[in-house]
């Protein structure tokens, strides 16, 4: 980039970026966006379409990079959270899969201790469903001294105790089982959704991913975007500051018509019976709209060039009503460059200086010069012809020729 170029995009950036990203409402943003567009436009309303439209894509790029840049960089967070999240959910799953495989190792092995102390004990079952219980008590009956019979009762009682351990065993081991058998559903749960929250872990990583590269894209886009806005604008450079000094040389011309017309009513009607206006006097509200640009000088930051907006501009439909501000005779009705259809109107005078008031973009005029008109008339048709970027009335008030403030003569509330 050549070092003047340089300059003018620091220049723009520092003027048309917003202090800081805006934040909530999205549709607050775009609003944000559209005001700086309409701006620029505005602004550049007296250069080169081409150089309006580099403008309009400038204002729009700078407008959008703060919360481009906030979203790229809220994106790479979410990818990290995302990426930590993945991994522990991996090494989550990991472990419960471990967990399951020694809960079902354990309840194998509890399995087969239940079938073994079942064996035992069907054992025993079978023994005294043979009567194996009543030949021990015969045992004890037919013992022919106290010592065998002790030894025999001995006997007894070890038989006894291993049928009971027998019996423990089983029952110990069956309870040893179902608890392993619990404790392998419950890792196989935890191991499904642990497995479930890895995979879903891994696809929002992904997303996350996705997102934050759509919006680095974004940035790109939008820092190219500016680049080749700036280009454009250097190119039309010359071609643009042609047409401001169109658009002054227009201005005086029209302010100088405007002088000698009001010279001429002297002249033709000696004695001053010219109509006057009186102080404090309200003109009527010239269409149904909105303010989109105000009166003043305006500063071209892409050609810095000053250049003076005469009028206020008063966002409309395309086609609408213009009503005359006040009762008058039409000076001119035409076109007029960069004013496209233009049309002014004479009320008299004011504080001894001539009132006029021009209506400039028109889609249609409805009048002719030299034709008196009624305060509300309708004299024309809001349009954009001319040096213009949408559809609105450009409504100026002038004194001897000369742009003054309108909003002083219109109703405060512009309705």
């Amino acid at each position: 980039m050549r070092p003047h170029r340089a300059c003018l995009a620091l220049f723009v950036v520092l003027l048309l970026l917003p202090a800081a990203p805006a934040q909530g409402d999205p549709r607050d943003d775009k609003k944000r966006v559209d005001a700086a567009v309409a701006t620029a436009a505005s602004i550049l309303e007296g250069a080169t379409a081409r150089a309006q439209q580099a403008a309009k894509s400038l204002a729009a790029a700078n407008a959008e990079l703060p919360d481009a840049r906030e979203r790229a960089a809220s994106a790479r967070g979410e990818v990290v959270a995302a990426e930590v999240a993945a991994n522990t959910a991996r090494r989550e799953a990991e472990a419960a899969e471990q967990a399951l495989a020694t809960a079902s190792s354990r309840h194998e092995a509890t399995a087969r201790q239940v079938e073994a102390a079942r064996e035992r004990v069907g054992t025993f079952a079978q023994s005294a469903y043979k009567g194996s219980d009543l030949v021990s008590f015969n045992l004890l009956v037919n013992a022919r001294s106290p010592i065998d019979a002790a030894e025999r009762f001995g006997y007894f009682e070890r038989v006894m105790s291993t049928e009971k351990e027998a019996l423990d065993g089983f029952t110990t081991a069956r309870r040893a089982a179902k608890q392993a058998q619990n404790d392998a559903g419950l890792a196989q749960r935890r191991a499904e959704a642990a497995r479930l929250a890895a995979e879903g872990a891994l696809a929002e990583a992904r997303a996350a991913q996705a997102a934050a590269d759509a919006a680095v894209a974004e940035v790109a886009a939008l820092a190219d975007q500016r680049e080749d806005a700036l280009a454009v604008a250097e190119q039309e450079r010359d071609a643009s500051l042609a047409k401001y000094e169109e658009a002054k040389a227009e201005a005086e011309r029209i302010e100088q018509e405007l002088r000698e017309w009001e010279d001429r009513q002297k002249v033709t009607r000696p004695g001053g019976r010219t109509p006057t206006v009186r102080p404090g006097a309200r003109l009527l509200m010239p269409v149904q709209g909105w303010k989109s640009s105000d009166f003043g000088m305006r500063y071209d930051p892409y050609y810095r060039v000053w250049q003076l907006h005469a009028g206020v501009d008063l966002a409309a439909g395309g086609g609408q009503a213009i009503y005359a501000a006040a009762d008058g005779r039409v000076i001119r009705a035409g076109w007029n460059g960069g004013y496209g259809n233009y049309t002014c109107l004479s009320h008299g005078r004011y504080q001894g200086r001539g009132l006029s008031t021009c209506y400039a973009h028109q889609s249609r005029i409805l009048v002719w010069p030299g034709q008196q008109v009624r305060r509300g008339q309708v004299i024309g048709r809001v349009g954009t012809t001319g040096a213009s970027t949408g559809y609105h009335l450009h409504f100026e008030v002038r004194l001897s020729g000369t742009p003054v403030q309108p909003l002083k003569w219109l109703p405060g509330c512009l309705c």
